[in-house]
């Protein structure tokens, strides 16, 4: 039996990335904004708290945007091997997960209208876990694919069944 150890993983997701997640932050900064200036707009007697609740956010949303993409980028981290899955990720809460070949039950990629329009792509590695599938976000489309059918055929040829 092969043992598996925590590891940083050796590659990093594509740079175009950070432009996927600051758009994202740009959207939630957009959404999160929109109900007090809706307030302020609409009804008169909030102006005095909604137009700086509304400027706060806007503020607040923006460090995000500006902050948080790079730094996820700088920390997250994948790779794949005949015996797991390896990724790293979180920008604040550093999420490290291995996922055993034995324990995958599927594996899919998927790109979103934003993530076609960027060139990347996600790896998305469902196993036999109370977690939940593993997440690669930020791959080239080349790769994520080559990934999914390099982790389908190990997973075809590997004995036995963890699950």
């Amino acid at each position: 039996m092969t043992t598996i150890s925590l590891r940083p993983p050796r590659h990093r997701v594509q740079p175009r990335v950070v432009a996927w997640w600051t758009l994202r932050a740009l959207c939630g900064t957009a959404l999160a904004a929109a109900t007090p200036l809706a307030a302020w707009f609409f009804w008169e007697s909030s102006r005095t708290w909604t137009g700086p609740v509304a400027v706060a956010v806007l503020a607040l949303g923006l460090l995000y945007a500006a902050v948080t993409p790079s730094w996820r980028y700088a920390v997250h981290r994948w790779e794949t091997t005949d015996e797991a899955v390896f990724v790293s990720a979180g920008w604040f809460v550093r999420d490290w997960r291995i996922a055993p070949i034995s324990r995958i039950q599927t594996v899919d990629t998927s790109r979103g209208p934003i993530e076609q329009l960027l060139g990347i792509a996600t790896l998305v590695v469902t196993t036999a876990s109370a977690s939940g599938a593993v997440h690669v976000r930020g791959l080239a489309p080349d790769v994520a694919r080559a990934s999914a059918e390099q982790l389908a055929e190990i997973t075809r040829r590997t004995p036995g069944d963890a699950t």
